[in-house]
Protein backbone atom coordinates (compact mmCIF):
# COMPACT_ATOMS: atom_id res chain seq x y z
CA UNK A 1 0.00 0.00 0.00
CA UNK A 2 1.32 3.41 -0.84
CA UNK A 3 1.54 5.58 2.35
CA UNK A 4 -0.14 9.27 1.45
CA UNK A 5 1.84 11.81 1.26
CA UNK A 6 2.49 14.39 4.21
CA UNK A 7 0.34 17.61 4.08
CA UNK A 8 2.61 19.67 2.70
CA UNK A 9 2.94 23.42 2.34
CA UNK A 10 1.06 23.93 -1.01
CA UNK A 11 1.80 27.63 -2.64
CA UNK A 12 -1.23 28.99 -4.60
CA UNK A 13 -0.44 31.99 -6.75
CA UNK A 14 -3.10 33.87 -8.71
CA UNK A 15 -2.21 34.21 -12.28
CA UNK A 16 -5.10 36.96 -13.70
CA UNK A 17 -7.31 39.22 -12.50
CA UNK A 18 -10.75 37.11 -12.38
CA UNK A 19 -9.52 33.65 -13.19
CA UNK A 20 -6.85 30.99 -12.70
CA UNK A 21 -3.86 30.04 -10.03
CA UNK A 22 -0.75 27.97 -10.00
CA UNK A 23 -0.38 25.68 -7.40
CA UNK A 24 3.31 24.65 -6.55
CA UNK A 25 5.04 22.40 -3.62
CA UNK A 26 3.12 18.99 -4.20
CA UNK A 27 2.98 15.97 -6.23
CA UNK A 28 -0.26 14.90 -7.76
CA UNK A 29 0.99 11.44 -8.96
CA UNK A 30 0.57 10.15 -5.53
CA UNK A 31 -1.66 9.63 -2.71
CA UNK A 32 -2.73 12.75 -1.07
CA UNK A 33 -3.71 13.61 2.43
CA UNK A 34 -7.14 14.91 3.04
CA UNK A 35 -6.11 18.47 3.81
CA UNK A 36 -4.20 18.57 0.43
CA UNK A 37 -6.99 17.44 -1.12
CA UNK A 38 -9.49 19.91 0.00
CA UNK A 39 -6.95 22.60 0.01
CA UNK A 40 -6.66 21.89 -3.80
CA UNK A 41 -10.48 21.93 -4.23
CA UNK A 42 -10.80 25.07 -2.25
CA UNK A 43 -8.41 26.81 -5.14
CA UNK A 44 -10.30 25.26 -7.84
CA UNK A 45 -13.99 27.07 -6.39
CA UNK A 46 -11.92 29.92 -5.89
CA UNK A 47 -10.20 30.60 -9.12
CA UNK A 48 -12.29 28.34 -11.33
CA UNK A 49 -8.67 26.80 -12.59
CA UNK A 50 -6.09 25.53 -11.45
CA UNK A 51 -2.78 25.02 -12.97
CA UNK A 52 0.07 22.18 -12.00
CA UNK A 53 3.65 21.87 -13.62
CA UNK A 54 6.37 19.79 -13.90
CA UNK A 55 4.07 16.51 -13.12
CA UNK A 56 4.85 13.34 -13.38
CA UNK A 57 1.49 11.31 -14.78
CA UNK A 58 0.36 8.61 -16.73
CA UNK A 59 -3.02 7.58 -17.13
CA UNK A 60 -3.60 5.49 -13.74
CA UNK A 61 -2.27 7.99 -11.76
CA UNK A 62 -3.70 10.64 -13.68
CA UNK A 63 -7.33 8.54 -13.07
CA UNK A 64 -6.78 8.08 -9.29
CA UNK A 65 -5.66 11.91 -8.83
CA UNK A 66 -9.01 12.60 -10.88
CA UNK A 67 -11.02 10.67 -8.41
CA UNK A 68 -9.79 12.24 -4.92
CA UNK A 69 -12.74 14.95 -6.86
CA UNK A 70 -15.04 12.34 -7.40
CA UNK A 71 -15.92 9.27 -9.34
CA UNK A 72 -15.24 9.81 -12.87
CA UNK A 73 -16.87 9.57 -16.20
CA UNK A 74 -16.11 7.02 -19.29
CA UNK A 75 -13.98 8.88 -21.96
CA UNK A 76 -16.30 10.73 -23.99
CA UNK A 77 -19.70 10.30 -25.49
CA UNK A 78 -18.55 9.90 -28.84
CA UNK A 79 -14.79 7.89 -27.98
CA UNK A 80 -15.42 4.05 -28.68
CA UNK A 81 -11.55 3.22 -28.33
CA UNK A 82 -9.97 4.94 -25.30
CA UNK A 83 -6.66 3.37 -24.34
CA UNK A 84 -6.51 -0.13 -23.54
CA UNK A 85 -7.70 -0.63 -19.85
CA UNK A 86 -8.18 3.07 -19.16
CA UNK A 87 -11.37 3.43 -19.78
CA UNK A 88 -11.90 7.00 -18.21
CA UNK A 89 -9.04 8.29 -20.14
CA UNK A 90 -10.11 10.67 -23.30
CA UNK A 91 -6.91 11.31 -25.70
CA UNK A 92 -7.04 15.29 -27.18
CA UNK A 93 -5.42 14.49 -30.85
CA UNK A 94 -6.64 15.66 -33.74
CA UNK A 95 -4.29 12.38 -35.42
CA UNK A 96 -6.92 10.18 -33.54
CA UNK A 97 -9.94 12.10 -35.93
CA UNK A 98 -7.94 11.86 -39.02
CA UNK A 99 -7.39 8.29 -38.73
CA UNK A 100 -11.05 7.42 -38.00
CA UNK A 101 -13.42 10.09 -39.97
CA UNK A 102 -10.49 10.67 -43.01
CA UNK A 103 -8.21 13.03 -43.40
CA UNK A 104 -10.65 15.53 -44.72
CA UNK A 105 -12.38 15.90 -41.27
CA UNK A 106 -9.81 18.76 -39.49
CA UNK A 107 -9.90 20.58 -42.69
CA UNK A 108 -13.79 21.00 -42.16
CA UNK A 109 -13.24 21.37 -38.67
CA UNK A 110 -11.17 23.98 -39.37
CA UNK A 111 -13.29 25.89 -42.24
CA UNK A 112 -16.51 25.93 -39.84
CA UNK A 113 -14.01 27.39 -36.77
CA UNK A 114 -12.51 29.95 -38.81
CA UNK A 115 -16.35 31.37 -40.51
CA UNK A 116 -18.61 31.43 -37.54
CA UNK A 117 -17.65 28.88 -34.49
CA UNK A 118 -15.84 30.87 -31.87
CA UNK A 119 -14.54 27.97 -30.11
CA UNK A 120 -15.56 28.78 -26.61
CA UNK A 121 -17.49 25.48 -24.65
CA UNK A 122 -17.95 23.86 -21.74
CA UNK A 123 -17.03 19.86 -21.76
CA UNK A 124 -20.70 17.93 -22.78
CA UNK A 125 -23.16 20.66 -21.63
CA UNK A 126 -25.27 18.30 -23.95
CA UNK A 127 -25.35 16.15 -21.33
CA UNK A 128 -27.85 16.47 -18.80
CA UNK A 129 -25.41 16.13 -16.17
CA UNK A 130 -22.65 17.78 -17.50
CA UNK A 131 -18.93 16.83 -16.01
CA UNK A 132 -18.23 18.58 -12.73
CA UNK A 133 -14.59 19.11 -13.10
CA UNK A 134 -11.89 18.15 -15.88
CA UNK A 135 -8.40 17.39 -15.34
CA UNK A 136 -6.24 17.86 -18.65
CA UNK A 137 -2.32 16.67 -18.18
CA UNK A 138 0.03 17.56 -21.36
CA UNK A 139 2.05 14.86 -23.06
CA UNK A 140 3.19 16.24 -26.23
CA UNK A 141 2.94 19.61 -26.95
CA UNK A 142 4.33 22.10 -29.97
CA UNK A 143 7.02 24.65 -28.63
CA UNK A 144 5.76 26.77 -30.20
CA UNK A 145 1.73 27.81 -29.53
CA UNK A 146 -1.23 25.38 -28.84
CA UNK A 147 -2.25 27.39 -25.87
CA UNK A 148 -6.12 27.21 -24.13
CA UNK A 149 -7.68 29.71 -22.81
CA UNK A 150 -10.65 29.73 -20.30
CA UNK A 151 -12.99 32.41 -18.84
CA UNK A 152 -15.19 32.61 -15.74
CA UNK A 153 -18.27 32.30 -16.23
CA UNK A 154 -19.36 33.68 -12.76
CA UNK A 155 -17.54 37.17 -13.22
CA UNK A 156 -19.22 36.70 -16.76
CA UNK A 157 -22.76 36.91 -14.71
CA UNK A 158 -21.87 39.44 -11.83
CA UNK A 159 -20.78 41.66 -14.78
CA UNK A 160 -23.98 42.03 -16.30
CA UNK A 161 -26.67 45.25 -15.35
CA UNK A 162 -28.96 44.06 -12.31
CA UNK A 163 -31.65 44.32 -15.22
CA UNK A 164 -30.08 42.25 -17.47
CA UNK A 165 -29.42 39.51 -14.52
CA UNK A 166 -32.92 39.41 -13.13
CA UNK A 167 -34.31 38.56 -17.29
CA UNK A 168 -32.02 35.72 -17.97
CA UNK A 169 -31.82 34.39 -14.58
CA UNK A 170 -35.22 32.74 -15.68
CA UNK A 171 -34.27 32.02 -19.02
CA UNK A 172 -33.51 27.88 -20.28
CA UNK A 173 -31.70 26.60 -22.97
CA UNK A 174 -31.60 23.78 -25.46
CA UNK A 175 -27.49 21.93 -25.48
CA UNK A 176 -26.80 20.14 -28.42
CA UNK A 177 -24.00 17.75 -29.00
CA UNK A 178 -23.14 18.72 -33.07
CA UNK A 179 -25.78 21.58 -33.38
CA UNK A 180 -25.84 23.82 -36.60
CA UNK A 181 -23.63 26.09 -35.15
CA UNK A 182 -21.11 24.14 -33.22
CA UNK A 183 -18.20 24.00 -35.47
CA UNK A 184 -18.07 20.57 -35.35
CA UNK A 185 -17.16 18.37 -38.89
CA UNK A 186 -19.99 17.33 -40.87
CA UNK A 187 -17.85 14.42 -41.87
CA UNK A 188 -20.90 11.55 -42.70
CA UNK A 189 -19.41 9.23 -40.79
CA UNK A 190 -18.48 11.40 -37.53
CA UNK A 191 -22.09 13.29 -38.15
CA UNK A 192 -23.80 9.44 -38.07
CA UNK A 193 -21.84 8.50 -35.00
CA UNK A 194 -23.50 11.94 -33.43
CA UNK A 195 -26.66 11.28 -33.95
CA UNK A 196 -26.69 7.53 -33.11
CA UNK A 197 -25.22 8.82 -29.52
CA UNK A 198 -27.10 11.62 -29.08
CA UNK A 199 -27.55 14.25 -26.19
CA UNK A 200 -29.70 17.13 -25.82
CA UNK A 201 -30.56 18.56 -22.61
CA UNK A 202 -32.23 22.00 -21.87
CA UNK A 203 -30.22 23.97 -18.66
CA UNK A 204 -30.94 27.11 -17.20
CA UNK A 205 -29.23 30.02 -18.38
CA UNK A 206 -27.81 31.08 -15.23
CA UNK A 207 -26.56 28.18 -13.36
CA UNK A 208 -26.62 28.09 -9.33
CA UNK A 209 -23.22 26.72 -8.38
CA UNK A 210 -23.52 23.71 -5.98
CA UNK A 211 -20.80 23.96 -3.48
CA UNK A 212 -20.60 28.05 -3.23
CA UNK A 213 -24.10 28.95 -4.34
CA UNK A 214 -22.26 31.70 -6.82
CA UNK A 215 -24.21 32.45 -9.57
CA UNK A 216 -22.97 31.79 -13.51
CA UNK A 217 -23.95 32.11 -16.99
CA UNK A 218 -24.10 28.81 -18.39
CA UNK A 219 -24.64 28.92 -22.19
CA UNK A 220 -21.54 28.33 -24.31
CA UNK A 221 -21.20 28.80 -28.12
CA UNK A 222 -19.80 25.09 -28.68
CA UNK A 223 -23.35 23.10 -27.46
CA UNK A 224 -25.99 26.01 -26.66
CA UNK A 225 -28.42 25.79 -29.80
CA UNK A 226 -31.11 28.28 -28.61
CA UNK A 227 -33.16 29.87 -25.60
CA UNK A 228 -36.46 27.90 -25.45
CA UNK A 229 -39.82 29.37 -25.45
CA UNK A 230 -38.60 32.49 -27.36
CA UNK A 231 -38.71 33.76 -31.27
CA UNK A 232 -34.82 32.44 -33.41
CA UNK A 233 -34.29 36.29 -33.80
CA UNK A 234 -34.64 36.81 -29.92
CA UNK A 235 -32.80 33.72 -28.95
CA UNK A 236 -30.06 34.68 -31.46
CA UNK A 237 -30.01 38.77 -29.83
CA UNK A 238 -29.73 37.05 -26.06
CA UNK A 239 -27.11 34.85 -27.08
CA UNK A 240 -25.25 37.48 -28.81
CA UNK A 241 -25.15 39.86 -25.91
CA UNK A 242 -24.10 36.56 -24.02
CA UNK A 243 -21.43 35.73 -25.72
CA UNK A 244 -19.67 38.70 -25.98
CA UNK A 245 -19.94 39.21 -22.10
CA UNK A 246 -18.32 35.89 -21.62
CA UNK A 247 -15.47 36.02 -23.92
CA UNK A 248 -14.30 39.53 -22.88
CA UNK A 249 -10.79 39.33 -22.48
CA UNK A 250 -10.45 40.76 -18.31
CA UNK A 251 -12.50 37.27 -17.46
CA UNK A 252 -10.21 35.05 -18.90
CA UNK A 253 -6.80 33.19 -18.29
CA UNK A 254 -4.18 31.76 -20.96
CA UNK A 255 -2.51 29.03 -20.12
CA UNK A 256 1.22 27.69 -21.67
CA UNK A 257 1.70 24.20 -21.99
CA UNK A 258 4.76 22.09 -21.19
CA UNK A 259 5.24 18.19 -20.73
CA UNK A 260 4.04 17.69 -17.03
CA UNK A 261 1.90 20.52 -17.03
CA UNK A 262 -1.78 19.54 -15.60
CA UNK A 263 -4.80 21.94 -15.79
CA UNK A 264 -8.12 21.21 -13.58
CA UNK A 265 -10.79 23.51 -14.22
CA UNK A 266 -14.63 23.60 -12.49
CA UNK A 267 -16.35 22.94 -15.38
CA UNK A 268 -19.99 24.18 -14.14
CA UNK A 269 -18.15 27.81 -13.98
CA UNK A 270 -16.16 28.04 -16.70
CA UNK A 271 -15.62 27.75 -20.57
CA UNK A 272 -12.88 26.98 -22.69
CA UNK A 273 -11.38 27.97 -25.71
CA UNK A 274 -8.60 25.38 -27.66
CA UNK A 275 -6.66 26.75 -29.81
CA UNK A 276 -6.28 27.39 -33.78
CA UNK A 277 -2.78 28.72 -34.07
CA UNK A 278 -1.31 25.63 -34.79
CA UNK A 279 -3.59 24.28 -37.41
CA UNK A 280 -1.25 25.25 -40.23
CA UNK A 281 2.08 23.54 -38.70
CA UNK A 282 3.14 20.17 -39.01
CA UNK A 283 3.53 19.50 -35.05
CA UNK A 284 1.80 17.01 -32.31
CA UNK A 285 -0.15 18.06 -29.71
CA UNK A 286 -1.01 14.90 -27.35
CA UNK A 287 -3.31 15.89 -24.13
CA UNK A 288 -4.86 13.31 -21.71
CA UNK A 289 -8.29 14.44 -20.12
CA UNK A 290 -10.68 12.49 -17.06
CA UNK A 291 -14.06 14.20 -16.10
CA UNK A 292 -15.72 14.00 -12.84
CA UNK A 293 -19.13 12.95 -12.99
CA UNK A 294 -21.69 15.92 -12.61
CA UNK A 295 -24.97 16.85 -11.30
CA UNK A 296 -28.03 18.13 -12.54
CA UNK A 297 -27.66 21.94 -13.16
CA UNK A 298 -30.22 23.75 -10.92
CA UNK A 299 -31.46 27.79 -11.91
CA UNK A 300 -31.89 30.27 -9.63
CA UNK A 301 -35.86 29.63 -9.34
CA UNK A 302 -34.89 26.09 -8.37
CA UNK A 303 -35.70 24.63 -11.63
CA UNK A 304 -33.22 21.68 -12.50
CA UNK A 305 -32.34 21.07 -16.30
CA UNK A 306 -34.20 18.33 -17.86
CA UNK A 307 -33.55 15.51 -20.08
CA UNK A 308 -34.25 15.59 -23.76
CA UNK A 309 -31.77 13.04 -25.78
CA UNK A 310 -29.87 10.54 -24.67
CA UNK A 311 -28.55 9.19 -20.79
CA UNK A 312 -27.24 11.09 -18.36
CA UNK A 313 -23.21 11.20 -18.43
CA UNK A 314 -21.43 8.46 -16.52
CA UNK A 315 -19.06 5.76 -16.22
CA UNK A 316 -21.41 3.30 -16.95
CA UNK A 317 -22.09 5.48 -20.92
CA UNK A 318 -21.75 2.92 -24.01
CA UNK A 319 -20.88 4.30 -27.29
CA UNK A 320 -23.03 3.09 -30.24
CA UNK A 321 -21.10 1.91 -32.96
CA UNK A 322 -22.83 1.43 -36.39
CA UNK A 323 -20.98 2.73 -39.17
Amino acid sequence: MTALQEAPTIVIRPVAGHIGADISGVDIAGPLAPETVQQIKDALHKYKVIFFRDQQLGHASQIAFGRQFGPLTYAHPHDEAPPDGYAEIFTVDPRRYEKRYGDDFRKQVRRRRYSYFTGWHTDVTAAVNPPAVSILRADVVPEIGGDTQWTNLQAAYEGLSPAVQAFVDGLRAEHRYGGPDSGLSRNATYSKRIEDNLLVAIHPVVRVHPVTGAKGLFVNPGFTSHIVDVSASESKAILDLLYSEITRPEYTVRFRWAPGSVAVWDNRATSHLAPTDIEHLDVQRTLHRVTVIGDVPVGPDGRESELVAGKPFTDKHVVVVDD
